[in-house]
């Protein structure tokens, strides 16, 4: 379910990042499902090679490989990486991969895409590392050859489009391809400066000519920040995810989550 609140412009929704480390893949398949059935609206996982936390070389698994698994055993959340690196895969290859994915989960598909960070990934698989801005203007380049090669591809998604969600807060380079390419814009922090972001978000649509209501907001939330929720969404930030990490991908706080999004139900 999801529900919307008088005077924003979208849906309130609750998501989960089923983080693929430190499970077994008949793990994660378990808490794919159990994520669908309890009603989440998007189930991610991420784009890295190496657990982020815990036993640095502790299990894990790729993630579109997953995704496309994740897309056939499940049926109603949307799907997507939290987020895609840019630096690991040929624009046009990715724009085939999103969209054999999106046929795969019958349209559910969310391309979630950023620069990368994780250098770790970069030495390890021989990619370049670069540096920040030199992966910020990639990411510039590429966002462009994805959208082109969508539209050439037989068939094309399957509802005409693919939504595309730009993790990230770069208020000069970040922002401004939110504003460009964007359906979903992921955030990261507190109230104050996912509201700061935000505000300067709204400044690039403006610039951009984009009507600042096409683009959902999200942010990570956590116990620590659910007291914000009514804050978030007051600044027209709706979409809530929380994460969850191998072995047991415990998903006390998600039905929290979930409980209080459709108590709001109108």
């Amino acid at each position: 379910m999801t529900d919307t609140t008088p005077g924003s412009a979208n849906p309130i929704k609750v998501s989960i990042q089923v983080q693929p480390q430190h499970a077994s893949y008949e793990q994660q398949r378990a808490a794919w499902v159990a994520a669908d059935e309890l009603g989440v609206d998007v189930i991610f996982n991420w784009d890295h090679f190496y657990p982020l936390s815990g036993d640095p070389d502790g299990k894990h698994f790729e993630a579109y490989t997953l995704l496309a698994a994740m897309a056939e055993v499940t049926e109603r959340a949307m799907i997507a990486p939290l987020v895609t690196c840019n630096s690991y895969r040929n624009p046009n290859l990715l724009a085939d991969m999103a969209r054999t994915i999106d046929h795969i989960s019958g349209g559910r598909f969310i391309l979630g895409i950023g620069s990368g960070w994780f250098e770790k990934d970069y030495n390890e698989y021989g990619y370049e590392f670069g540096t920040a801005a030199s992966r910020l203007q990639a990411l510039k380049r590429d966002l462009p050859i994805i959208e082109a090669r969508f539209a050439k591809l037989n068939p094309g998604p399957v509802n005409g489009h693919i939504p595309v969600l730009i993790g990230g807060g770069g208020e000069k380079v970040t922002l401004r391809l939110v504003a460009k390419h964007a359906d979903i814009w992921h955030g990261f922090g507190d109230l104050e400066t996912a509201t700061r972001k935000s505000a300067i978000l709204n400044e690039w649509c403006a610039k951009e000519g984009r009507d600042p209501n096409e683009i959902e907001r999200s942010v990570g939330i956590s116990p620590q920040t659910q007291k914000d929720l009514d804050g978030f969404i007051a600044q027209g930030i709706t979409h809530f995810t929380t994460n969850a990490s191998g072995p047991d991908y415990d998903f006390g706080f998600l039905r929290e989550l979930i409980q209080w999004r459709d108590s709001r139900s109108v």
